[in-house]
Order: structure tokens, then C-alpha cells, then sequence
């Protein structure tokens, strides 16, 4: 997958390589994925970049522009004309001194007398370099509105009126301005009406009762959140247009699966509302795939290779003939059917490969390994197979054949769909649509399930439930709730374009649906917490039914005591004066007699008047407070970090390198007796420290996880 990141608030935006993805994008079958960033670098000095796999490859504007006119000369041209033009942009049209400016213009205006482009007859690397930087100056507005220079103003408005390079920076702009606006209602808490993605998307060939779509996990893990998007895609889809989803375990490699992981995610799918109209598995198609293979043979499709896997690896890369590649059919029948098939040392050492093009530019199509053998026994079919299809043959033969019309899958798989289409072509299958969406990324988040075991099985974490994990179960441990994630994936949408998220929009998100039905209860940081003797309020306990959250009578009541010895935390004792009125919330206004302190000037005791007629609304502390009573009740808070210090991983980081030392924080309080009839599972806001999830009650111990609200002076756990 290649992928290019732009900066989108650079001091002169990169529109130059913005128009040349547009190019690849529409004169060839590969796509450039578009990653808009809104910062004004994307590192130190670095405003755009081209990644493959997730490996930066070209940064800054000549680089970039030559990488593409090298990797797709067939649609960018001129590359060796272009150089003195990528270099007379960047040295002379970049500057905002109109009077230098005009020196340059009048040069360019020269060149274009007579001609349509700069270089020859047709668009070339001259004009897309020359036009984007123009486009990213702001003194050519003035100058293009005024027609100051003739020549110009033709070719920019010429070049502008092509969609590749006028509605591509009106793309950019509108999807900036979509991560603006919902990092906005994010920062505000929310209050404006959500961000709403376009799922008007034309899904090729799609008709009302016919669309099939299908989530084919693999189940050799839990489900992580960018499961869950995937799954939500598919099931909105097939609702869309009417039509069916199939769940599909994608079990070909027994070394990794286990029931436990197709059972959990079945669970977390069912918590996330997604039921299939039916559930398979590729292993139901194991003998199909085998009868395919031994066709492609047959055909000479495909051969058995047994290169040393470094070595084929390296053949690959460079394009070269893998010296079994001419091997007979015979050779090759004998090998997979007798060989690969039973598991033998000479089987071992082979693997089956589609004979499609070794020296092709997208290396998915140098002929892939499509068999390996296994000799894990299976869990669903035992020790019946010796060897396995592998992914990118297996999922086209078996979308076709249960009927999928329209695979949708992240945008990682794009440089593989071509292969995908020929595995169909070469089998004369039923064709199947894929449509390519970006993948969820989390900042300083790590999805993949190689490190994510990782970290169970270092202890890091206690399970793959752990709240501080990606996983649909962590992230519920935690207080997501499942219409909070659904929301906020809907929200997102089927857009193609690959944004690093901010954990504050998903848990601001999910603080809509639990603000307005979270109780409101009372929790005390029990570490040098203050006595405070009430004169005036009852010497006996009185106990009260009180509205368990004031705007919404539905939630329920709560008890409350009332007596006239109570507690109050230390910071907030801490902040009083003597004399000073302040409010109790839920009782009324109190003044504070004589505040008693130990030599540390730790406050130790308060002595204090209810003072019930005062005006509540002329105080400025509003004060919890609890009844210093046998009812009330210990409660452990916890509260969590990320397990990783960097935001994004780049290619060659070792995550191993950015663990985060703590990332679990423990603490004791005191909360109110009503917190004995809660259950496991019940999301709460304890006053003026916020949202808290029930996580257990085992022997009558109290432990709550923090929810995180989205505001971003509470990140996502992370501590001052």
C-alpha cells in the first residue's frame, strides 16, 4: 500500500505531489492512499512523504515528485525535462515579495507564449510542479483574478479546469476541514451535532436486494476496534441495499487459531449488534481449494518451488525467475499432490506458487505463494490436512463462491486487489467488486495481534480484556459503551483516507450516550481525608431519597445521610479560610468556624456551621462531602495510560523501545453506601471526578476503571 501524507497546515502546502497521486489514481489500476495531516510539519522540516507498507520511501516535494515519475512513468511524463522546473518552482515561485515574484512570473509568462504546457503537448511532471506550487502561493489569487500575466492565467486556468488537479485540492480541502470541525465539537464537548461521514459511495454494480457483503475474521486473536469497523461496514452495507452478511472465519492457518478466538469474537459481534444472515469457514472449502490448485497446475498457473524462503524473498523483491519456475506439470503435480499433500520432508520444503508475472512493478503480482504446509493439527478438521491455502488465494475463490457481490476491506490490501482479480480470472469465477476503506489508527496505539500478544504474554497486561487494550472487550472493560462505538465508526465512514485518531473523539463520542443516564454519586479521596464537625445539622443519622441525577428523573434515587459529622477530601480542605461560607452540594451552604492543622500544615479537622439559609449562588467553592458513618464505603479508583510513549510508530521503530513505565494508577476513596447495590458492568460519574465503570465486586471490594470523557486536559489516562 503506498501512501502519501501531507501536512496541512505547511506554510506552502505540497499541492504538486497532492496533483500527482491524482494521476496514478485515475490513469492506473494502483492507488495512491491520501493521509491529510493537520499540523504544519509532519516532522521537523518534512511537509509531505510517500510511504509503501507503512516505509517512508520519497519526503519533500522533489523527491516525491520523482519517486512517482519513477514508479508510474506512464502517467507521469518528462521526468528528465522537469528537473530545472521542479527547481525553478521551488527556488523562485515559493516567495510571497510579489516584486520578486513578478521576476519569475514574467520568465514563466516567456515559456508560455505559444504553448499549452510547459514541456511538449501534453501534461508532464513540469506542469504539475510548476501549477502546485503556484496553486499553494497566496499571492497568486490576486494575480490569476487580475489576469496580470496573460500566459499564466490561461495555462493555471487550464490546468484547474482538470479534475486532477483543480477537484483534488478542493478534496484535500473539504476533508481538512471535516477533521477540523470534528476536532472542534470534540474540544467543546461535544455539544454540536456529530460529525457525519458520507456513505453515499458508489458501490459498483450495487442493486436493492442483491448486495452480499462478508467479515471474515481470522480467529487468531480477540477483536480489535479496526475488527469492529470492518464489521459495522459490512453489516451497514448489506442493510443498505437490502441484502445479506456473512461471517466468515478465515481459519487457514492452524498455528495461530483457536476455538476460544472464534467463540470470543462471535460474543463481542453479537454485544456490537452484528448478526450474519449465516456463519462459515473457509475450512468447509478446504478439498474446492485443492481441486483449484491442482487445476492451476494443470493449466501451468502455478508451480512448487522449494527456494529457501530468504532467498525467494530476495527473488522477489528484485524481479527475478525463480529457477523453478519451469519445472513440468508432472513435476509439480507429483509434488503438491503427493508430496505437499502428505506432509513429507520434500513437502516441507516446497510451497505452491501462482505462475502470474515475476518482473511485474506491484511485487503482489510476483508469482505469490498461494500453498504451505502445516503439520498443526487443525481445529476444526483435525490432522485431515498436511498443508493450507493461503489468504489472497483462499478469499477471492471463496467470496465467489458463496455469492459475495462486494468485498469490503482496508485499504492495506490495494496493491494485492490486482492479484485478487486474477486469482478469479485464472479459476473463471464469478467476478467479485472489492471497495477499499481506510483503516482506524489510534495514536500511540498498537493494532497489530503479533504485539499485542506480545504484551500478554509479558504481563504487561492480565488478558486481551485488558482496559488499556484496542480490543472490543478492553475497550468496554473500560466504559465504552457498544452504541458509543458503533456511533463513532458509522461516523467515520467508508472514507479512503488514512487519519491517526485521537482516543478523544471516540470517548467523546461515548460520553453522549452515558452523560445523560450516568448516576450521579460521591466518592472521597480517602488519603488524609478531613473530618469536619457540623454544628446545626442532625446527631443522628437522617437518610433522604435524592434524585440519582438531577435532569433525568428516570435514572432513579439514591440514599443520602444527613448528620452532623461529615468528610471532606484534603484539597479541598485545603483551599478553606475561616469565616469563609462555601457550599455542601445536595445541602446547603456551611461556614467554616476553625480549621485545625497538624505541624505539616496538613489540614486535620474542621469545625463548621450549616448555614441553610445562605444563597448557594454567592459561594464559589461547591464542595462534595460525605457522612462520616458506618455505610459508607472503600472503593479502589484506577485509572490507565497508554502502554506506548509515541504517537505513531514509523518503519524500523521497535515498539519494544516506546513502552510506557507505568500506565496503571491506583487509588482509595470513600463513596456513598449506595455504590453496595451496584453491579458489575454499571457506568457511574462519581462528582467532580468523573465517569467510572464498575469493574469488580469480589468480596466486597469495590474497583472502578475511569472512563475517559474526550476533553483534552484529561487525555485518554494520561497524568500531569
Amino acid at each position: 500500500m503506498t501512501t502519501l501524507s501531507l501536512a496541512a497546515k505547511a506554510p506552502l502546502i505540497d499541492y504538486a505531489s497532492l496533483v500527482a497521486s491524482a494521476f496514478v489514481n485515475t490513469g492506473t489500476d494502483n492507488e495512491i492512499s491520501l493521509d491529510f495531516q493537520d499540523v504544519k510539519d509532519l516532522e521537523k522540516g518534512i511537509t509531505v512523504s510517500v510511504s509503501k507498507d507503512e516505509k517512508v520511501v520519497a519526503s519533500n516535494i522533489d523527491n516525491v515528485l520523482n519517486f512517482f515519475a519513477e514508479e508510474y512513468p506512464q502517467v507521469i511524463i518528462g521526468k528528465e525535462e522537469a528537473q530545472e522546473w521542479i527547481k525553478f518552482a521551488k527556488d523562485e515561485l515559493t516567495v510571497k515579495d510579489f516584486k520578486k515574484l513578478s521576476v519569475s512570473l514574467e520568465k514563466l509568462e516567456s515559456h508560455l507564449n505559444f504553448r499549452s504546457f510547459i514541456v511538449g503537448f501534453k501534461f508532464s511532471l513540469s506542469d504539475i510542479a510548476v501549477w502546485g506550487v503556484l496553486r499553494a502561493n497566496p499571492l497568486m489569487g490576486s494575480v490569476i483574478k487580475n489576469s496580470v500575466y496573460i500566459n499564466v492565467t490561461r495555462w493555471y486556468q487550464f490546468l484547474e479546469s482538470d479534475k486532477r488537479f483543480g477537484a483534488v485540492v478542493e478534496l484535500m480541502t473539504k476533508s481538512v476541514a471535516e477533521i477540523r470541525k470534528l476536532a472542534k465539537q470534540q474540544s467543546t464537548g461535544g455539544k454540536k451535532e456529530g460529525h457525519k461521514a458520507n456513505f453515499d459511495i458508489d458501490l459498483p454494480g450495487a442493486k436493492i436486494g442483491e448486495v452480499v457483503t462478508r467479515f471474515p475474521p481470522e480467529p487468531s486473536g480477540y477483536l480489535h476496534i479496526g475488527h469492529a469497523k470492518a464489521a459495522v461496514l459490512n453489516k451497514y452495507f448489506a442493510d443498505m441495499y437490502k441484502g445479506k452478511l456473512i461471517i466468515r472465519f478465515d481459519d487457514t492457518n492452524p498455528s495461530k487459531e483457536k476455538e476460544e478466538f472464534q467463540d470470543s469474537i462471535l460474543e463481542d459481534l453479537k454485544l456490537l449488534g452484528i448478526k450474519g444472515d449465516k456463519i462459515t469457514y473457509s475450512s468447509d472449502y478446504f478439498q474446492i481449494m485443492y481441486d483449484y490448485a491442482v487445476q492451476m497446475i494443470k493449466e501451468g498457473k502455478a508451480y512448487c518451488d522449494d527456494t529457501p524462503s530468504e532467498q525467494m524473498r530476495a527473488e522477489r523483491m528484485d524481479g527475478i525467475k525463480s529457477s523453478k519456475r519451469d519445472r513440468t506439470v508432472e513435476e509439480n503435480l507429483k509434488i503438491f499432490t503427493e508430496e505437499m499433500k502428505n506432509g513429507t520432508e520434500i513437502g516441507l520444503k516446497n510451497c505452491l506458487r501462482a505462475k502470474i508475472d515475476y518482473e511485474n512493478p506491484n511485487k503482489a503480482l510476483r508469482d505469490p505463494a498461494i500453498y504451505r504446509c502445516n503439520l498443526t493439527p487443525h481445529h476444526r478438521t483435525g490432522t485431515t490436512w498436511k498443508m493450507y491455502p493461503l489468504y489472497d488465494f483462499c478469499v477471492p475463490i471463496v467470496d465467489s463462491l458463496e455469492g459475495v457481490t462486494h468485498a469490503l476491506r482496508t485499504n492495506e490490501y490495494r496493491d494485492r486487489n490486482p492479484q485478487y482479480q486474477w486469482m478469479l480470472e485464472a479459476l473463471g469465477l464469478r467476478k467479485v467488486h472489492i471497495w477499499d476503506f481506510a483503516r482506524v489508527n489510534f495514536i500511540r496505539t498498537l493494532l497489530s495481534k503479533r504485539k499485542l500478544q506480545w504484551f500478554v504474554d509479558k504481563g504487561y497486561v492480565g488478558n486481551w480484556d485488558d482496559p488499556r487494550f484496542p480490543t472490543v472487550r478492553g475497550v468496554r472493560r473500560r466504559g465504552m459503551t457498544v452504541e458509543g462505538l458503533t456511533n463513532f465508526i458509522i461516523s467515520q465512514g467508508p472514507s479512503k483516507n488514512i487519519i491517526n485518531l485521537d482516543w478523544n473523539l471516540i470517548w467523546a463520542v461515548n460520553k453522549k450516550i452515558i452523560d445523560p443516564i450516568a448516576p450521579r454519586h460521591t466518592a472521597l479521596n480517602k488519603e488524609n481525608i478531613v473530618p469536619v464537625k457540623l454544628t446545626g445539622a442532625p446527631s443522628t443519622a437522617v437518610i433522604e431519597d435524592k434524585l440519582k441525577h438531577k435532569k433525568n428523573p428516570e435514572v432513579g434515587n439514591k440514599k443520602v445521610i444527613f448528620i452532623d459529622n461529615v468528610l471532606v477530601e484534603q484539597d479541598d480542605a485545603a483551599t478553606f479560610e475561616e469565616g469563609e461560607e462555601i457550599t455542601f452540594m445536595d445541602w446547603g451552604n456551611v461556614i467554616v468556624d476553625k480549621i485545625h492543622k497538624n505541624d505539616a500544615g496538613i489540614v486535620t479537622s474542621i469545625d463548621a456551621t450549616l448555614h441553610l439559609e445562605g444563597d448557594f449562588k454567592k459561594t464559589k467553592k461547591k464542595i462534595n462531602w460525605l457522612a462520616n458513618t458506618d455505610d459508607k464505603v472503600e472503593v479502589e479508583l484506577v485509572d490507565f495510560d497508554h502502554l506506548i510513549t509515541k504517537d505513531k510508530l514509523e518503519e524500523g521503530d521497535n515498539f519494544e523501545d516506546f513502552i510506557t513505565p507505568t500506565t496503571e494508577f491506583h487509588s482509595i476513596a470513600v463513596a456513598d453506601l449506595n455504590v453496595k447495590d451496584m453491579e458489575v458492568g454499571d457506568i457511574i460519574q462519581f462528582e467532580r471526578k468523573g465517569y467510572y465503570r464498575l469493574d469488580s465486586d469480589k468480596d466486597g471490594k469495590y474497583v472502578f476503571f475511569t472512563i475517559p470523557d474526550g476533553k483534552s486536559v484529561n487525555r485518554y489516562g494520561a497524568k500531569k
